[in-house]
C-alpha cells in the first residue's frame, strides 16, 4: 500500500512508536526512526528492517530542537528522495502535582510534546508532496483530566487544536493532518510508571476491560496514512477501548 513511500516516526525506539514504525514497514514503507536513545533506536531499526524487508534508518534526534529536526527531515530526503508520512509520536509524561511543578518541568513537557509537533510538521510540510499525511499522537488526556499530569494534559490539548488549524492551512497542498488520542496502552513507560494495583483500577474504567496494545494505535496510524483516509482531515480519533464514553 505504501511501496516507495517514506515515513518519519518520532519516538520510535520503543513502545507505541516502535509499533507504528513496524506497521508502516510491513506496508513496504521506507521508515526513518527518530529517537534520543541512539543505541535502542539503531537496534529497533535493524530489527524492523530484518523482519519486514523495508529500508529503515535510525536518526538520533531531540525533537524539541530545530536543528535536530531539520537534520531529521534532510536525512529522510537524502536517503529516500521523498517524505510522504510524518508521525509525531515522541512524548513524555512525568507525573507531578501541579503545585510542585517548576517552570523547568512545564517547559520540558511542552517542548517535547507540543513544540516538537510544530517543528516537525513545519519542516516536513515544506518538502512534502500533495497527498502526504501528518499524524500526531495526542491522548485521551487532551479530553479528560488526570491528576498529576496538568502539563501533559495541556500539551496534548495543544496538539488537538494545532491539528485542526494545520489541517486548514495545508488543505490547499492536499496534505491531510489528523491526530490519534490513545487511552491506556501497554508500553515500557506505562509498565514502569504503574504498579499492578494501579493498572487494575484503571482497567475498571475501560469497557473492553484490557489495556490497548501498540498495534491498536499503529493500525489507526496506517489507516490515516493511507489513501483510504484522503477525505479525512483535522480530526482527533480516540482509540481507548471506550474509556472516554463513561
Amino acid at each position: 500500500m505504501f511501496k516507495n513511500k517514506t515515513a518519519i516516526v518520532t519516538g520510535a525506539a520503543k513502545g507505541i512508536g516502535y509499533g507504528i514504525a513496524l506497521a508502516l514497514a510491513k506496508e513496504r514503507t521506507n521508515v526513518v526512526l527518530a529517537d534520543m536513545d541512539e543505541s535502542a533506536n539503531e537496534k529497533s531499526a535493524k530489527e524492523i528492517e530484518k523482519e519486514t524487508g523495508s529500508k529503515c534508518v535510525a536518526v538520533k534526534c531531540d525533537v524539541s530542537k530545530k536543528e535536530d529536526v531539520d537534520n531529521l527531515v534532510k536525512t529522510a530526503i537524502n536517503e529516500f528522495g521523498t517524505l510522504d508520512i510524518l508521525v509525531n509520536n515522541a512524548g513524555i509524561f512525568p507525573s507531578k502535582p501541579f503545585l510542585e511543578l517548576t517552570e523547568t518541568d512545564w517547559d520540558k513537557v511542552i517542548d517535547v510534546n507540543l513544540k516538537s509537533v510544530f517543528l516537525c510538521s513545519q519542516a516536513a510540510a515544506k518538502v512534502m508532496r500533495d497527498g502526504s499525511k501528518i499524524v500526531s499522537i495526542s491522548s485521551i488526556a487532551s479530553l479528560v483530566g488526570f491528576e498529576g499530569l496538568t502539563h501533559y494534559c495541556a500539551s496534548k490539548g495543544g496538539i488537538n487544536g494545532m491539528t485542526r488549524a494545520l489541517a486548514l492551512e495545508l488543505a490547499p497542498k492536499k496534505i491531510n493532518v489528523n491526530a490519534i488520542a490513545p487511552g491506556l496502552i501497554g508500553t515500557p513507560g506505562v509498565d514502569a510508571g504503574l504498579n499492578d494495583e494501579a493498572k487494575k483500577q484503571m482497567l475498571t474504567m475501560i469497557p473492553w476491560n484490557r489495556m490497548g496494545l501498540p498495534e491498536d494505535i499503529a493500525n489507526a496510524v496506517v489507516f490515516l496514512a493511507s489513501p483510504q483516509s484522503d477525505y479525512i482531515t483535522g480530526q482527533v480519533i480516540v482509540v481507548d477501548g471506550g474509556w472516554t464514553l463513561r
